[in-house]
């Protein structure tokens, strides 16, 4: 996982998540996040619970919306 920069309003601030899945598919991230996640985003290498409306064909979840954090047991 890698953070991405923000541009307009989230200059300075997270923009999107770089995202791998077990699978290696990797995307981004950019939507779902409160003000104060984007000021302190989730650490590289965490585990995060994301929602998506379908794969693309290639694989990929498409428009990704980021959950929560996932609390490793």
């Amino acid at each position: 996982m890698a953070h991405e920069p923000g541009a307009g309003k989230h200059k300075g601030r997270l923009g999107a998540l770089r995202v791998r899945l077990a699978d290696g598919t990797e995307f981004s991230i950019g939507t779902g996040f409160s003000d104060k996640q984007r000021e302190s985003p989730p650490a590289v290498g965490s585990t995060v619970v994301f929602r998506y409306q379908e794969l693309s064909d290639g694989g990929v979840p498409r428009f990704p919306s980021f959950h929560a954090v996932r609390d490793e047991v």
